[in-house]
C-alpha cells in the first residue's frame, strides 16, 4: 500500500495558468520524498491539494489507497508543518501541540500523556507550560513539529520548515527532522527550494519545473545522472561543455572540443559528427600542473571558500568551466596554467 499517490493530477487557476501539469506521484509507505524546485514550478501547489488546501481540477490523489479528492482537511489525519510554524502565540505550549487532539474528542488526561510523549520525541520535555514568544526559532519549529506528530498522522507534510532558520540551526533540523521521522517511520512530503536539503534529507526527490515533473529518484541518481540541462544545472555548480562526437559505441562516446578529445558516457545512440552537451558537476573536475596530457586552461578567476576553493578555469577555445577543489595548499592563482582531467564516468551526455 502507498502512503500517499498522485494519478495525472492537474492543477488550475482560472484559464490560462496551470500550475501542476498531469502529474503522476508515489509516496512509499514509511519513505521521506522532497518535491524540489524554483518558485512557481507547482512544488507546493502539490502539497497544498495532498493536504486538502486545493482541490485538483483533474486526476485523483490517494491516501492509503483511499481517494481523497473531495475529502475536507480535517477529515485526512495529516500532519502539516507549515513555513511560519502557525503557532498560537496566546496558547501555551501544551495547548497548541494539543490542539488537535482536542478536536478528535480525545480524553484530557490522554491529551496530556501524548503531548509530553510528542515534546520528547522532538526533545523539548519540560516546556508545556511556557509560549511560542518564549521559545527561539528553532525551538518553536519542533513544537510545530510535535503539534503535527502528536495526532499520529498517515502522512507528514513539510511546507519549507527550514527556510526562516539561520545557516547553522537549518545544519541542525534537517538531522533533528530526519532522525524523527526514522524513529517514528511516517511518510512525509517535504518541500523545499534548497537542493542541499533535498539531497541530505531524502530517500526520493522529484524535480519539477513549470508544473511538470523533470525527473524523480534518489538523490544520489537524480544528482549524478541528470536527465536534463535543467536538473543538472538545478542540483548543483553544472557545467556544460559542447562538442562534436568523434566516435561512439557501447555507452561511451569521444567528444572532439576542438583539437582535444573528452571521454564520456551516454544512454543514447550517437552517430560521428553529431553535436552534443557534455555535462560535468565543478566538483568532479581535477585541476593539475601542466604535462599531464588533460585539457590545457588557465586559471581566470579565485573564490575562497574556507575549505573549498571555485575557480573559473578558461580553456583554449575560450570556454569557461567551473571546478571546486579541496584547499590542502594553498589556492591557485590567477592566471597559472593547469591541466583539466575529468573521469569519464563524470562526463555524461545529455
Amino acid at each position: 500500500m502507498h502512503a500517499v499517490e498522485l494519478s495525472q493530477v492537474t492543477k488550475r487557476f482560472g484559464h490560462n495558468i496551470i500550475a501542476v501539469d498531469n502529474i503522476d506521484l508515489v509516496v512509499a509507505a514509511g519513505s521521506f520524498v522532497t518535491l524540489l524546485g524554483p518558485s512557481g514550478c507547482g512544488k507546493t501547489t502539490t502539497l497544498r491539494m495532498i493536504a486538502g488546501l486545493e482541490t485538483p481540477s483533474a486526476g485523483e490523489i490517494r491516501i492509503k489507497d483511499q481517494r481523497i479528492n473531495d475529502v475536507p482537511i480535517h477529515k485526512r489525519n495529516l500532519g502539516i508543518v507549515f513555513q511560519n510554524y502557525a503557532l498560537f502565540p496566546h496558547k501555551t505550549i501544551a495547548a497548541n501541540v494539543g490542539f488537535g487532539l482536542k478536536y478528535r474528542n480525545v480524553a484530557p488526561d490522554e491529551i496530556g500523556r501524548r503531548v509530553a510523549r510528542a515534546l520528547d520525541m522532538v526533545r523539548l520535555p519540560g516546556v508545556e507550560e511556557r509560549y511560542p514568544t518564549q521559545l527561539s526559532g528553532g525551538q518553536q519549529q519542533r513544537i510545530a513539529l510535535a503539534r503535527a506528530l502528536v495526532i499520529e498522522p498517515d502522512v507528514l507534510l513539510l511546507d519549507e520548515p527550514l527556510s526562516a532558520l539561520d545557516a547553522n540551526l537549518r545544519e541542525e533540523m534537517r538531522v533533528e527532522i530526519k532522525n524523527i521521522q526514522r524513529r517514528v517511520g511516517i511518510a512525509t512530503v517535504f518541500v523545499t527550494h534548497d537542493q542541499g536539503e533535498a539531497l541530505a534529507m531524502s530517500d526520493h526527490v522529484v524535480v519539477m519545473n513549470k508544473g511538470r515533473i523533470e525527473q524523480a529518484g534518489a538523490p544520489r541518481e537524480v544528482y549524478e545522472h541528470p536527465h536534463s540541462a535543467f536538473v543538472a544545472s538545478f542540483l548543483g555548480n553544472a557545467n556544460f561543455i559542447t562538442g562534436q562526437v568523434r566516435s561512439a559505441a557501447d555507452g561511451h562516446a569521444q567528444v572532439a572540443l576542438g583539437a582535444h578529445v573528452l571521454n564520456a558516457t551516454t544512454e543514447r545512440r550517437l552517430q560521428a559528427g553529431e553535436s552534443v552537451t557534455v555535462v560535468v558537476r565543478a566538483e568532479k573536475i581535477d585541476l593539475l600542473p601542466p604535462g599531464q596530457g588533460g585539457l590545457p586552461g588557465t586559471v581566470a578567476d579565485v573564490d575562497y571558500l574556507g575549505a573549498l576553493a571555485r575557480y573559473q578555469i578558461t580553456l583554449e577555445d575560450g570556454t569557461r568551466l567551473l571546478s571546486l577543489a579541496s584547499l590542502k595548499d594553498k589556492p591557485l592563482a590567477v592566471g597559472q596554467l593547469v591541466e583539466l582531467r575529468i573521469d569519464p564516468q563524470h562526463c555524461r551526455i545529455l
